[in-house]
């Protein structure tokens, strides 16, 4: 049953009964967990069972000794997000060989299909398709709490974590934050990113290779030749490279698995040496070259002047964790429920890639 699969007490990660914050795999469980959450929160509010004793939301964050300090919600009235604080930071404030807990955590849940949420979900959805995410108005209200944080509290405190289009949240907020300099540790589980799924289509290593080369040919051209007729520059920013998130991709996922693609095609391309093509034509898009702005601050629908204008799938460095066990379908790959697995020998085809600038990206 749905339920049963919801219960934490049946498939949550219950034999974490002490977290060693110095363990990913535990820091994972508890970020994908808080996610989770923020679902069931959501869910909760559908079924008209938040603060019942029946709620199934409450146990996925206290058995980790975290308190709900604050409920995200939208104009629709759902619940999106939620801002967690841990119980037991101060314990470990004088402990400096270990790696300090979060003592907050902004958690942001992804598409539900389900009563009156499906419509303002699906309409971001189809933002994050035309690259337009930064205009929608969850989009302002998460950033502007997650702001509303950083204020109060230090930044090295804070994470961020996201499943999907909460994912899509959290790339988008991590990017905007580092601008003014903030850069949160954050979670990013099955992040959306629209391009053609080469990993699942057939045909050789090389048939893929010179596919994605000629590709970044095409749109660097694009790229170069807009610049060129509206005077436009791109403006590298120096501090995204310090940005470094945490992304989990499944390579069946067909809605995060160009992830994988992406960076294999980053590390070719920095190795034959032609690092600034890929990154100009990252940088474009074929849906909409001529009138997105990159690297720019203005926005006449956002009240945030700092707000990040660059496609979310833009990242110089992250660490990323592919999950290379068979999925049952497309739908259980982009599970949220994978990235707390209890099978230890299932784990180990979770493969780490470090990805990092090519030393002339600094420059």
């Amino acid at each position: 049953m749905a339920s049963d699969r919801n219960a934490f007490s049946v498939s949550g990660p219950f034999h974490l009964t002490s977290i060693d914050w110095n363990n990913s795999y535990h820091r994972t469980s508890v970020a994908s967990c808080l996610v989770n959450g923020v679902y069931l929160l959501e869910g909760d509010r559908l079924k008209k069972r938040v603060r019942r004793p029946d709620s199934l939301a409450t146990a996925w964050w206290e058995f980790f000794h975290f308190t709900l300090l604050e409920t995200l919600i939208d104009d629709d009235r759902s619940i999106y997000g939620a801002i967690f604080e841990y119980d037991h930071y101060n314990l470990y404030q004088k402990k400096t060989n270990l790696k300090p807990p979060p003592h907050y955590v902004i958690a942001f849940r992804g598409t539900v299909l389900k009563g009156e949420t499906w419509l303002p979900d699906v309409k971001l959805d189809i933002r994050c398709i035309l690259d337009n995410l930064h205009q929608g108005p969850r989009t302002i209200h998460a950033i502007q709490a997650i702001r509303a944080m950083i204020d109060k509290h230090s930044e090295s405190a804070i994470w961020l974590a996201g499943h999907s289009l909460g994912a899509a949240l959290v790339l988008l907020a991590g990017k905007t934050m580092k601008i003014s300099g903030f850069l949160l540790e954050s979670y990013i589980f099955n992040p959306p990113i629209i391009s053609i799924p080469l990993e699942q289509l057939p045909g050789g290593v090389l048939l893929k290779g010179v596919f994605r080369i000629t590709e970044s040919l095409v749109k660097a051209t694009a790229a170069t030749v807009t610049m060129a007729l509206t005077d436009q520059r791109v403006q590298e920013d120096s501090k995204t490279a310090l940005w470094i998130p945490y992304l989990y991709v499944n390579p069946a996922d067909p809605i995060c698995a160009g992830y994988i693609d992406y960076f294999k095609h980053k590390i070719f391309m920095s190795k034959i040496g032609a690092s600034h093509i890929e990154r100009i034509g990252s940088r474009s898009s074929f849906r909409n070259p001529w009138t997105r702005r990159i690297g720019t601050s203005s926005s006449s629908s956002s009240p945030l002047s700092d707000l990040s204008m660059e496609p979310l799938h833009l990242l110089p460095s992250a660490d990323m964790t592919v999950n290379k066990n068979k999925s049952a379908s497309s739908m259980a790959a982009h599970g949220l429920h994978q990235w707390w697995e209890q099978d230890s020998v299932l784990r180990k085809n979770w493969k780490n890639c470090l990805i990092r600038p090519d030393p002339e990206d600094k420059s």
